[in-house]
């Protein structure tokens, strides 16, 4: 068994590209479901977020190195977009660089807003989905919690997450940009999950005095508003309230547009030409692109975070090293384990075919000591047969090997067998001294 991801995100697709790969919430589960149908996957799971999608798989070890092409061609299919347009936009990672790569992405060291803390969770959800749908084996399995494990390691003795940076930050320090004093302006949230609850945080720190939360579910809208002493809406109300916000900051999971430009032109022809700050972190976007072109909106998506996400990076340089030290020497725990497993199976496959020759053994002298034969010879007899059946396969492969292979197999024989220094294997040519074994 191998392991495989493959996979796009923000530093190789554009937002467009990542928005048509990422899953839609109601179709993620079909879509794991028929990913781990293929026939080269033996352990499955898909980690589908704003910034980035990736397959990780454990597939045979018989497959060709192109394997990985039948991936990328489901990728496509799946998401009914043409092969050749994303072709460029891939990443392949194989054996210990998906363990690295799986390493980085948990500790936030591959993400956009460097050390960002939320693809954890989002890494987490995905790991839990793929656990629920028994695509994930002994393998993946260690590899997602050993994966949790070294990123709560990089948190906890580095300052990668010393500071409050996220998408969600990034955001937020731009509408400051825009807007010098906040303290009067309204906000206006659509959506109700971590991202929204992050934003909701921080402008009640920069002392926004009034938000609104809408919600397809409005209990969870609700739950916002009294946290942040606000008030909830259905989707459907935005339209009418739309005109009130000073800020409107989109992230939801919705397949299509919540917020037309249509609805935009209405609102800020009531706002008499005063500015609106709109935000869109959603993937696929929430807010429909074209009313960038009006006069008085300022509209931004997760990529024109760009300027605040190299400030930041520039920031967490010196932490991201020393995370990178950690990772690096928590890679080989992983390996060591997978190694130690393949070990142990072929161990146990060894021991069950010495045990069964055992028994063959004691079988047959059972069977003579019960004729009467002497018990003397019985068990020399018996250790003679055992010894020659226990060492005919590892003797008989090293005499039949040649050449180079040959060459390749004496060394570990004569350590797995405890033999000390390499002796002269150089046949001899039959003698007095040297006969020729016969059988």
């Amino acid at each position: 068994m191998s392991l495989l991801t493959v996979g796009l995100n923000h530093n190789t697709a554009a937002l467009s590209i990542r928005e048509a790969v990422a899953f839609p919430a109601d179709q993620f589960a079909s879509a794991l479901d028929d990913f781990l149908r293929l026939p080269q996957i033996r352990e499955g799971a898909i980690l589908s977020t704003c910034n980035r999608t990736e397959l990780y798989a454990i597939i045979d070890d018989g497959l060709t190195t192109d394997d990985d092409a039948g991936l990328r061609a489901w990728l496509a299919a799946q998401r009914g977009l043409d092969l050749a347009t994303l072709q460029d936009c891939f990443y392949i990672h194989r054996g210990r660089e998906v363990v690295r790569h799986s390493l980085c992405v948990a500790a936030g060291l591959d993400s956009m807003i460097l050390g960002e803390p939320q693809i954890l969770g989002q890494m987490k959800d995905a790991y839990r989905t793929a656990q629920a749908a028994r695509g994930t084996g002994t393998l993946l399995t260690r590899l997602f919690e050993h994966s949790f494990t070294v990123a709560k390691s990089v948190r906890s003795q580095t300052e990668i997450g010393a500071s409050p940076v996220s998408v969600a930050y990034a955001g937020v320090s731009l509408a400051r940009q825009i807007f010098t004093d906040v303290s009067e302006s309204c906000a206006l949230m659509i959506g109700a999950g971590d991202t929204i609850e992050l934003t909701a945080r921080y402008l009640a720190e920069i002392g926004v005095s009034r938000m609104i939360f809408a919600n397809r579910s409005l209990d969870k809208a609700q739950e916002l508003a009294t946290r942040y002493h606000g008030y909830a809406l259905s989707l459907a109300d935005v339209p009418t309230h739309l005109a009130e916000a000073d800020l409107l900051i989109a992230s939801t999971a919705a397949p299509s547009h919540i917020v037309t430009a249509d609805q935009i032109k209405k609102a800020l022809r009531k706002r008499r030409r005063k500015p609106m700050f709109a935000l869109d972190l959603a993937v696929p976007r929430d807010i429909e692109p074209s009313a960038a072109k009006f006069e008085d909106l300022y509209l931004y998506t997760v990529d024109d975070l760009q300027s605040v996400i190299d400030d930041n990076k520039r920031s967490r340089q010196a932490a991201a090293e020393a995370a990178h030290a950690i990772i690096d020497a928590r890679i080989d725990q992983y390996l060591e384990w997978v190694d130690a497993r393949q070990a142990t199976a072929t161990i146990r496959e060894i021991r069950a075919g010495a045990e069964a020759k055992r028994d063959q053994a004691i079988a047959r002298a059972r069977r003579r000591l019960a004729r009467g034969e002497d018990a003397d010879a019985v068990m020399a007899d018996m250790a003679r047969i055992l010894t020659n059946k226990l060492m005919h396969e590892p003797t008989a492969t090293l005499r039949k090997a040649v050449g180079a292979r040959q060459q390749r197999l004496l060394g570990p024989a004569r350590e797995l067998f405890e033999l000390g220094d390499e002796a002269d294997d150089t046949p001899s040519a039959p003698g007095p001294d040297n006969p020729r074994e016969t059988r």
